[in-house]
């Protein structure tokens, strides 16, 4: 019996716990987002960063086997004349989109220039990147992150993954506590002698 309780003992303190993990990881994507979102109407004309960083969703195979349709990836902030050939960089196009090639040539004549390609292309990009254009240099991706991404700022998603977890830790946790309460000693005889004052404001 003693082993038992001990089992269900140590199994709600790992519960807990992850519920805790949850809730944090949570509020850190809130944080991000919000900051996200409060950047992107404040300067509508420039991708907004988190400290410096930035989360792009690839919608293309162009750096195929490297980055995938779908991933999540991170890129930071980059001085210029920091990047070297051979780096991926996310940069904006002319018609304001961001894209994430590779850098396969720079040049210093009339400026500073890069010229980009994708690894699943055949032939470079048209034209060059000028430095005004880099927003950040590529450093980390989470393989069909992406995609997941996508659907938790839908409606649906934002119900399964943010508000259903949130409300089952909070529901967790009044049971939890309701359980404790009645636990506690000597409050199975204060309710004893509650009852027994109510039985006799009753008789009077």
């Amino acid at each position: 019996m003693k082993k038992s309780k001990k089992g269900v003992s140590a199994l709600r303190r790992i519960l807990t716990a992850v519920g805790y993990a949850v809730c944090a990881v949570l509020a850190v994507i809130v944080v991000v987002n919000v900051t996200l979102i409060v950047k992107s109407y404040v300067h509508p004309d420039t991708v907004p960063d988190f400290l410096g960083y930035k989360p792009f969703i690839v919608l293309s195979g162009s750096m195929e086997p490297a980055i995938t349709a779908g991933d999540l990836i991170i890129t930071r902030e980059i001085a210029p004349e920091n990047v070297s050939v051979g780096d991926i960089i996310s940069f904006r196009t002319d018609e304001d989109a961001v894209v994430s090639h590779r850098v396969t040539e720079i040049n210093t004549d009339g400026g500073l220039s890069f010229q980009t390609k994708g690894d699943a292309n055949v032939g470079t990009d048209n034209g060059s990147v000028s430095p005004d254009k880099i927003e950040g240099l590529y450093i980390w991706r989470a393989a069909n992150l992406g995609r997941l991404a996508l659907f938790i700022q839908t409606p649906l998603g934002m119900l399964v993954f943010v508000i259903t977890p949130i409300c089952l830790f909070i529901l967790y946790d009044v049971i939890a506590r309701a359980r404790r309460n009645r636990k506690k000693p000597g409050g199975e005889t204060e309710l004893a002698a509650l009852n027994t004052a109510g039985k006799g404001d009753d008789e009077t």
